[in-house]
């Protein structure tokens, strides 16, 4: 005798229940942790940020955390704790066991703190596992509007000419300045004075004030100074022009090809956070940085937007990493 389909769909759906609720008796630890993925997030999610408030890694990490917070229907809030380079903020995100925790990844952190440090109270790359590169930040090279220098060639052949007559500041030893003043150095073959300082504030007083001859700052930080002519900007650290500086070449496009220096923010989880919630997040990611909002704040601050998979984000630390060790152990980069 032929099964009515309605009976039939609900004799189905009894099968399936009870193939359910054996699997549920046999193997409770299964059923558990299949809800609790299914189920994720259950509560709000703490990004961490081992910096000051304000700058880029400010706008990065609030620009993302919002659009993050849209789609996973969970608020996403951001907790700054700066100091020791970082350090403190990746010491506490590697410990935590909450599953909804993350931290805002930086060129800093992850790929120049395991080389300038001689010993970390974690592994940096067995403890963060890779979520999304959230935005580049540009590098742009400068010179004092003194300088007689008009251009990044005619820099370095000044600096051949005067070897070790010239200095350029940093906000610090192992800062991002620092380093790529130094990658630059040893890309052109060149020897100019490094003079470090404590943040970016007390550099940039100096090098408008014309006591220091170049350095190399975050664009956001200088841009106001460059269209206002008292800083001259000869070179950019992207692969492309920047749109706000239309006529200045990249380092790249000067005679160093393949030259590449920016500042780079993603977002980093300790192992405790599922491979199913990293999935999720990534993909908040990939659209959040899609997002016309959120790409015209950053663009604004001169970030390039990114958002891309787990895989390629791990990638590009490792490519970074091996970058930034052959800078540190030329340049003898140590922590202050």
């Amino acid at each position: 005798m032929n099964t009515p389909p309605s009976r039939r769909s609900a004799l189905q759906s009894g099968l399936r229940t009870s193939a359910a609720l054996v699997a549920a008796t046999a193997f409770p630890g299964l059923w558990s942790s299949a809800h609790a993925q299914a189920a994720w997030p259950t509560k709000p999610i703490r990004l961490l940020v081992p910096f000051a408030p304000g700058g880029s890694s400010e706008i990065v990490a609030r620009s993302a955390a919002g659009e993050i917070s849209k789609s996973l229907g969970q608020n996403v809030f951001v907790e700054n704790k700066p100091g020791a380079s970082g350090n403190i903020a990746m010491q506490e995100c590697a410990a935590s066991t909450d599953g909804h925790s993350m931290i805002l990844g930086h060129i800093g952190t992850l790929a120049v703190n395991p080389y300038i440090f001689d010993k970390l109270p974690f592994d940096t790359n067995r403890d963060f596992r890779p979520i999304s590169l959230l935005a580049k930040v540009p590098s742009l090279y400068v010179v004092n509007s003194d300088v007689p220098a008009k251009n990044l060639r005619e820099f370095i052949a000044l600096a051949k000419a005067k070897p070790g007559q010239l200095n350029y500041g940093s906000a610090g030893n192992g800062s991002a300045g620092h380093l790529a003043f130094e990658y630059l150095k040893m890309a052109a073959n060149i020897f100019v004075l490094h003079v470090p300082y404590r943040g970016t504030g007390p550099q940039l007083t100096d090098l408008l004030a014309g006591r220091l001859d170049a350095a190399s700052v975050g664009a956001p930080a200088i841009l106001g100074h460059i269209k206002s002519g008292r800083l001259r900007c000869i070179a950019t650290g992207t692969r492309e022009r920047l749109p706000q500086l239309p006529d200045v070449p990249t380092v790249a496009e000067s005679g160093y090809p393949g030259f590449e220096m920016t500042q780079w923010y993603g977002l980093n989880a300790p192992p405790s956070m599922p491979q199913a919630a990293i999935d999720r997040v990534a993909e908040a990611c990939a659209k959040a940085m899609r997002n016309p909002l959120a790409t015209e704040r950053l663009r604004g601050d001169t970030a390039q937007p990114v958002g891309d998979t787990p895989a390629q984000y791990a990638a590009f630390i490792k490519t970074e990493q091996e970058r930034w060790k052959l800078v540190v152990a030329r340049a003898k980069i140590k922590p202050d």
